[in-house]
């Protein structure tokens, strides 16, 4: 079984491109900083105390990750691990490894975010510029479950 349960917060905001073709469809990387639990004795880990794991959203995942996902924001996605690789134009084989995102969901609330002392970038949170007139109607994807919205953004929202 490939499943992975993260919870973290968004290093940067989603970079989102879009497939070329017919059917175009959204794509959005963006990375999550994971804390991790307890320091392992007697490794050098160099004060690390987050791992910064790679994510992939596809589809309307991914446009929900353009429209409210920013840097900052805490988040759990669930999904599974994919690796691959690719020459680089050094000629040099890269190696990846990515979370393709099954399920996305906002960890904590406006409210709460604030009362921790961060706003989590909700209050320069501008939502991302429409996408381009020629982007297809969104189609079910990947990822297409409930997910947590914080308070005053479900006004938003584009469901039918």
């Amino acid at each position: 079984m490939n499943k992975v349960i993260l919870m973290g917060r968004l290093t940067r905001n989603p970079e989102v491109r879009y497939s070329a073709g017919d059917s175009s469809m959204a794509i959005a990387r963006y990375t999550l900083a994971v804390d991790r639990r307890f320091a392992r004795r007697g490794e050098d880990n160099n004060g690390a105390t987050a791992d910064f794991i790679s994510c992939v959203a596809f589809g309307r995942s991914a446009e929900f990750a353009e429209k409210y996902f920013h840097q900052g924001l805490k988040v759990v996605v669930t999904g599974r691990i994919q690796t691959g690789s690719y020459v680089n134009k050094d000629g040099q084989k890269v190696y990846t490894t990515d979370v393709v995102v099954e399920d996305q969901e906002f960890a904590e609330s406006k409210a709460s975010s604030m009362a921790n002392g961060s706003n989590g970038g909700y209050s320069d949170y501008q939502p991302a510029a429409p996408a381009p007139a020629a982007k297809p109607a969104p189609s079910a994807a990947v990822g297409d479950g409930f997910m947590n919205i914080p308070d005053g953004i479900d006004e938003e929202l584009p469901f039918d």
